[in-house]
Order: C-alpha cells, then structure tokens, then sequence
C-alpha cells in the first residue's frame, strides 16, 4: 500500500483497494500511525473520499529528499510483484514491552 500511495498519490482507500485486490484501511491506520503517509483532502465526488498522499516522515524514513528520487516505475515493475518482497522499515526507538514492530507492510 506505501508503494501505492508514493507513486499514484492523491489517492483514495478505494483507488489502493481496486489496485491490491483487498481491503486495506488496517495497512492505511498503521501507515498514518507511522507517519508514513497522511491526509492530502478530499476527493470532489459524492461521498468526499479521504486523498492519501506521502509526507516529510517518508522522505526523511526512506532517504529522499522528494519524491522525484524515488526509484522509477519501470525499475519496480521489473523486479516482479512488490507483494512478494517483505518491506523492511528501520526504527529508532526499541520496541516497548506490549508492542509489536511493523516489519511487512504489504500485509
């Protein structure tokens, strides 16, 4: 879902959802909790669907300094199914007892 929104953003959960084939507002909760992604507006049709885009956290997160550095499309695409490749985050603080480490993002 986070390679989603960075290349097609603004996007809403619906547009991600037709792209991943299933449901995915738990993957958008814990990405808008990681800062990952966060709430651009709204879409102007009937209902005013939430728009996703990426913000500062993810450059800072991922080493880019906007998104123009990220890698192009084509290169993704020729590496196979993104679904297939576990996402790997690093973080920088230690995991507090109760708490659990998001390490697969395209769950």
């Amino acid at each position: 879902a986070l390679a989603i929104v960075s290349y097609k953003q603004p996007i809403t959960r619906a547009d991600i959802e037709k792209i991943r084939g299933v449901e995915t507002s738990g993957v958008l909760r814990t990405l808008l909790d990681q800062k990952l992604i966060r709430i651009v507006g709204r879409q102007d049709i009937p209902g005013r669907p939430i728009l996703y885009g990426t913000g500062k956290q993810f450059l800072q997160r991922f080493g880019l300094r906007d998104l123009r550095d990220l890698p192009p499309l084509k290169e993704l695409k020729e590496l196979g199914n993104p679904e297939q490749f576990p996402m790997e985050l690093p973080f920088d603080a230690e995991e507090q007892e109760g708490e659990a480490r998001v390490t697969d993002l395209s769950a």
